[in-house]
Order: C-alpha cells, then structure tokens, then sequence
C-alpha cells in the first residue's frame, strides 16, 4: 500500500520538468505500476498513467495504518493521535485568545485555545506565578493549513520517516484541537527542548498540571504508546477529573480511553 505523505503533484514524466496532470491530497492511497531509477514511481489514477516523486509517498501495511476519523471533534477529552484525526478542514468554534504571556508579541492564531481550555491555562499560569514559577505560551492553537505548512517542511527538512516522530500529519495533531499548548520557563529558554524537562517549571507542571484540567500528554517512556517522544512541554487539557486519572495513575490519554468509556 502506498500513501502520498503530501499534498503531491502528479506529472507526465519522471521529472519536475514535465507537465503536472493532476494533484492528490496527502493521506490517498496510490496504485503504483513501476519505479524509475530516478527516484520516481509510476501510477495509475483514473485510468491515466503519471509520475510521483517517492519521497512524498510511503509504504505501509493497510490493516495497521488504518487512521480512523473522530466522531466528537468538540469532545474535550477527544483522543487525537497517529490512529485517530480530526475531520477535514475541523475548525473549533469557540477559540478566543488567552490572556497568558508568550514568547512572543504578536497576536496571532498561537495565542488562541477553546475558551474552557483559555479559563483554565490562565488559573494555571497565575497560579504557578503565586508559587514562584514562572512560565510562558510558545504555541497553542495551529490551524489545518498551519500544520499542513509545518509538517511538509520537517519533511523537506528531515526526509518523512524523521519527521513522523516528532511533527503530527495534518489532521492528527492536537494542536489543531484548540485543546493543546506548548509551554516553558519564563526566561523563555528550552523552548519545545528535551532541556526543559529538568526545570523547576517542567517539575511544577508534572506536580501541578492536573489540578486545572491539564495532563503531560506525552510523558516519558510511553513513545510505543503515544507514538512520540517525551514533550515535558506540551499540555493537553481534557479536563480536571480526566487529566487527575491519567496524571495520579501515570497513565497517557490512550490508556485512559481504553479502559473507561468517556462521555462528554
């Protein structure tokens, strides 16, 4: 089974010279003919013969890539992940910006969170500050197209079997939720770095985190579970009886939802 990994163009010949004939959307499905030396692969689609270039395509058994779509977007304790996507063009309807400080000074659509999420953040944050934490925004709420964006350049960047262990395919990330938020120390070093793990700040959210609803989403020594590496930065709010189970019992949001229906 082959799958486009981006947004790919479909052309004559193997080659960026020859004439595009069509465009498929990243996630469908390729019927692939033959491979060019080159690096390209021959497919059939609808009925045409064209060229891809293999490094937007990958490989993968259909019966354990299989990626689900969420029946509940609007759900807060909604299971996005590598299995489970949001449908297409998802937009949340209630994303207000945050009152919270950023690394940055624009105001831009990373300042924005689901308003219950946005209430919650800001107690977090005062709170941490009453305790002589310190803490700052570094990117919340992302777009369809955003991620569409990022994701192609860590690719670009890094080839796709790099790029799928650290950055979401568009559509899979919780970012898009308007649920989730990067976070670190106020002197605004470590930013979305393994380094942060060590600080007070990322010790005060693994304390404190779930008392305002959120949980580590990706804690350390879950990667087989989660399908990413530890983020002692990102936050996922799922709410304060949900995110108390998961961070008291040391369990990820998967396990959660495999073990106790949630209704919400």
């Amino acid at each position: 089974m082959y799958t486009a990994t981006a947004n790919l163009n479909v052309r004559t010949g193997p080659s960026t010279a020859n004439k595009i004939i069509a465009t498929v959307k990243q996630g469908t499905k390729l019927t692939v003919t033959g491979k060019d030396a080159n690096g390209w692969l021959k497919v059939s689609l609808n009925g045409q013969t064209g060229y891809v270039s293999s490094q937007y395509v990958k490989v993968s058994n259909p019966s354990s890539d299989a990626i689900q779509v969420v029946a509940k977007p609007e759900s807060i304790p909604v299971l996005v992940n590598k299995k489970n996507k949001l449908p297409e063009n998802y937009v949340p309807k209630d994303l207000v910006y945050t009152s919270i400080p950023f690394t940055f000074k624009e105001k831009t659509e990373k300042r924005k969170m689901r308003s219950e999420a946005a209430a919650a953040i800001s107690k977090l944050f005062a709170e941490s500050k009453k305790q002589g934490v310190s803490l700052l925004g570094v990117s919340a709420y992302r777009s369809h197209a955003t991620q569409v964006a990022l994701f192609d350049y860590y690719v670009k960047r890094d080839g796709y079997a790099k790029a799928i262990t650290y950055s979401a395919l568009p559509g899979t990330s919780e970012h898009e939720t308007g649920l989730a938020i990067d976070v670190t120390g106020g002197n605004g070093k470590c930013a979305a770095q393994d380094c942060f793990g060590g600080t007070k700040e990322a010790k005060w959210l693994q304390a404190h985190a779930d008392d305002y609803g959120f949980i580590i989403r990706y804690p350390k020594g879950k990667e087989s579970v989660t399908g990413y590496k530890y983020e002692p930065w990102h936050l996922r709010y799922v709410g304060k009886s949900i995110a108390q189970t998961i961070m008291s019992q040391g369990i990820t949001l998967e396990e959660y939802y495999y073990t106790r229906a949630v209704q919400k």
